[in-house]
């Protein structure tokens, strides 16, 4: 497989919880819109690499593998063990339930999927185990904790398929 040409993204100020809520909501955003999709994908160049295809459902697959890979990345740092490799294929595969029609039910279930797995990100900040009262980082350095949410947040912002869909 090939891999991804995306440049790592930029680690800001921001609270990784608030990076994974934005993303969040600027995938839901235009899904409003998803159920008039007319089944015809959005192809996108990608420099040296077959173009990739995005759909409605595609998008959201995407965005919920990203958030269950940054927690479990995120689980492993807590328990003190390395972190399992990620073996999805992501945007460079587009499979047969990727081409399905996007109905207000799928709707229903992205933003239920989509929100609480962005609360459960937020919930780990809030209970204190990323972050010390004083914002010292027990588990690990800051930017390599916000480096998740970047790589979750940039492969969907930078990409920008989803808008267009």
């Amino acid at each position: 497989m090939a891999a991804m040409t995306d440049p790592a993204p930029d680690i800001d100020d921001r609270h990784p919880a608030d990076v994974v809520t934005a993303m969040v909501d600027y995938v839901l955003d235009p899904a409003e819109t998803w159920p008039r999709w007319d089944l015809q994908p959005i192809e996108v160049p990608v420099e040296g690499e077959p173009p990739r295809v995005y759909t409605p459902h595609k998008a959201v697959r995407r965005v919920a593998d990203h958030l269950l890979d940054h927690l479990a990345e995120i689980e492993a740092r807590l328990a003190g063990r390395p972190t399992e490799p990620d073996r999805w294929h992501g945007s460079s595969v587009t499979t047969a339930s990727d081409l399905a029609q996007f109905t207000h039910d799928d709707l229903d279930e992205a933003k239920s999927r989509l929100r609480r797995l962005a609360l459960i990100r937020k919930g780990l900040g809030g209970l204190g185990l990323l972050y010390g009262s004083h914002g010292e980082h027990p588990v690990a350095d800051v930017a390599v904790e916000k480096a998740p949410a970047r790589r979750a947040s940039g492969a969907v912002l930078n990409g920008r398929p989803v808008r267009e869909l």
